[in-house]
């Protein structure tokens, strides 16, 4: 993917292989002596019983200018917290395991109910929000990165270009997103962002015209990577869905309150693969079914926010604009895996395609019922606002818990 080339929306950053790892790493500690670098894993339970993580730690356990990790941990009892610990305490860094599911965690968390700011539905969103939250109570940080904790073909090398752009004084970028192909057992990945958001942004523009946001969003080579870096003096305002909907999100309030100008992409691996989520066409609650409905809606209501005006006759035509544009891309990936000897599973595609043209109508049929759903977890500001001493409580639970 070595190249030179710009989109002119948003800058991006290529690997051109012209750099050691050594002195992109040098360069960091260099910077992280004045700003401090803390990097957030979400994680579930099930994901310490894997073979991606382990590896990952072994990788982090060679970064030296990392300052903090903070470990959102999901969906463990109290015997399985107390392995996470013993897991991730052969990380060198300072480090801290967030226990969740756990009594003082949830008791905190309870709070925010009488204030109009909960329930809060668990899940990644839900996971990484604690997470940054406990990172703005430490208070000493000036930079901070995130990524899954199921890469299979993880290398320390993605970490340090993921977040060079946003650590580097003399660079004006408060978020970096990574991008990458999807390439994992022989065959291409990355379905959704193939199959449903690229022919969807460009069935968008056609539908309903130009507009500024989605060609930001078309700018991005994997806008649902899980990889991003941000500085930290931009996560109190960071309104953050609870859905799947999670790094279009996430991109979309870099586009409110930044602007395109302090955005950038930066290519992390020559090749990515993680867990693959099942299909699931049986179930809108689960899988890929769930994720496109998520994802739809994300965009519908950003739009909608924007001054776009939806009606079902909008969401039809949607639909068929689409179905054949993915279509048509269809025919090209396949003979890109062709020419690249990667198995391609041309039915299965298509079934994908045929899922999300209507989850694509069912979102807008949502979206059009209730326009004021407003599934965001509150942003740290306001939660600051309704109760000032709840940072700290949040960061005493996580300590008693450590002390048991």
């Amino acid at each position: 993917m070595a190249d030179f080339q710009q989109n002119g929306n948003i800058a991006q950053f290529h690997d051109l292989r012209t750099r050691p790892l050594e002195e992109l790493e040098y360069r960091l500690e260099t910077f992280a002596q004045t700003r401090k670098i803390s990097l957030i894993l979400p994680s579930l339970y099930s994901e310490l019983e894997g073979d991606a993580l382990p590896h990952i730690l072994a990788e982090l356990a060679k970064v030296k200018y990392l300052h903090r990790v903070i470990i959102g941990l999901d969906q463990a009892d109290a015997a399985q917290f107390r392995h996470a610990r013993e897991f991730f305490s052969q990380l060198p860094q300072n480090h801290v395991v967030i226990w969740n599911d756990g009594p003082r965690v949830q008791q905190v968390m309870e709070r925010l109910e009488p204030l109009g700011l909960g329930p809060i539905e668990p899940g990644k969103g839900r996971n990484v929000w604690g997470c940054i939250g406990y990172l703005i109570a430490c208070q000493d940080s000036a930079v901070m990165a995130i990524h899954d904790c199921d890469i299979v073909t993880y290398e320390r090398g993605m970490l340090s270009r993921l977040v060079y752009p946003v650590a580097h004084p003399a660079m004006p970028y408060h978020l970096s997103k990574g991008f990458y192909p999807r390439i994992g057992s022989n065959r291409m990945g990355g379905r959704v962002t193939r199959n449903l958001v690229s022919p969807l942004l460009i069935s968008l523009k056609k539908v309903i015209g130009d507009r500024d946001y989605i060609d930001y969003l078309r700018a991005f080579r994997y806008p649902l990577s899980g990889e991003f870096a941000m500085r930290t003096a931009s996560l109190p305002d960071l309104r953050m869905p609870s859905d799947w909907g999670l790094e279009i999100g996430v991109l979309s309030e870099a586009w409110r309150n930044l602007g395109p100008r302090a955005v950038c992409q930066v290519e992390i691996a020559d090749r990515y693969d993680h867990k693959h989520q099942d299909l699931s066409p049986e179930d809108a609650q689960t899988g890929l079914n769930r994720m496109s409905m998520d994802i739809c809606k994300a965009i519908f209501r950003k739009l909608a926010a924007d001054g776009t005006v939806f009606s079902v006759n909008t969401f039809r035509t949607l639909r068929a604009t689409y179905y054949r544009r993915a279509l048509d891309m269809l025919e090209v990936y396949s003979h890109d895996a062709m020419m690249n000897g990667l198995d391609f599973d041309r039915h299965s595609e298509e079934r994908s395609i045929a899922m999300f043209a209507e989850n694509i109508f069912e979102a807008g049929q949502v979206f059009l019922e209730n326009p004021q759903e407003l599934p965001f977890i509150p942003n740290w500001n306001l939660v600051h606002a309704a109760d000032p001493d709840f940072l700290t409580d949040f960061r005493a639970a996580v300590a008693a818990d450590h002390a048991d």
